[in-house]
């Protein structure tokens, strides 16, 4: 049997195995409109999913005075949670993730949501006990701080090395540089995968499939 090339891959979560983009997006517009400010763009709205929640909006909304951005959480928070039981997991993502089980890799979580929001995720849809790890913005720092990777590689005692990174934002591929890891970037979440390039990702996947593909042969 081929050893394995990494003990633990990470994972973002929306736009990599969540198919949560669009209601993000909508939900960044929905909040800024809310409060007053200048609607951001699709673009705008998309580049910044990945980021900590309060980092991201004020990226998105730089308009909207400080003193909002509590009202400006909470709203973002109300339009996405009236809608995030209409999401699910991209179609292959569970078959992939019970490959890399059956071949022991860690797997773990590492997430610009908050703590309450991945633990309610995972809740609904059914997957305690497939991750090892995780970690969220709101606990460490946001992408692409590679505070997030450092605290996951020292509590399974991974080297940088050992360790792969897969994402769908520049943010995510960011941190992994930062991290000292190599990445894997998906095209079909937040970002366009023509950004990817400069921060040399080992390979871009298209499709849920083809990221289990790449996995079985070279992780």
């Amino acid at each position: 049997m081929r050893l394995r090339q990494y003990d633990l891959i990470a994972f973002d979560w929306d736009g990599t195995l969540f198919d949560s983009t669009a209601i993000i997006v909508r939900s960044i517009q929905a909040a800024v409109r809310d409060v007053g400010g200048a609607v951001p763009s699709e673009a705008a709205a998309s580049y910044v999913i990945g980021m900590g929640l309060m980092q991201a909006l004020a990226h998105a909304a730089p308009d909207v005075p400080p003193e909002l951005y509590p009202r400006l959480g909470e709203r973002y928070r109300h339009h996405y949670l009236s809608h995030q039981h209409d999401i699910s997991l991209f179609d292959g993502v569970l078959p992939m993730l019970a490959s890399l089980k059956e071949r022991h890799h860690w797997l773990v979580v590492a997430t610009g949501k908050s703590r309450r929001g991945l633990d309610e995720a995972l809740d609904a849809v059914e997957l305690r006990g497939v991750f090892d790890g995780s970690r969220t913005a709101d606990e460490t720092a946001g992408k692409p701080s590679p505070l997030m990777l450092e605290q996951l590689m020292r509590e399974f005692g991974v080297d940088p090395g050992r360790t792969l990174m897969i994402g769908d934002t520049t943010h995510d591929l960011q941190m992994a540089v930062n991290a000292g890891c190599d990445s894997v970037g998906v095209s079909y979440g937040a970002h366009e995968p023509a950004a990817f390039a400069s921060l040399s990702p080992r390979f871009v996947a298209h499709s849920v499939g083809e990221l289990s593909d790449w996995l079985k042969a070279h992780a």
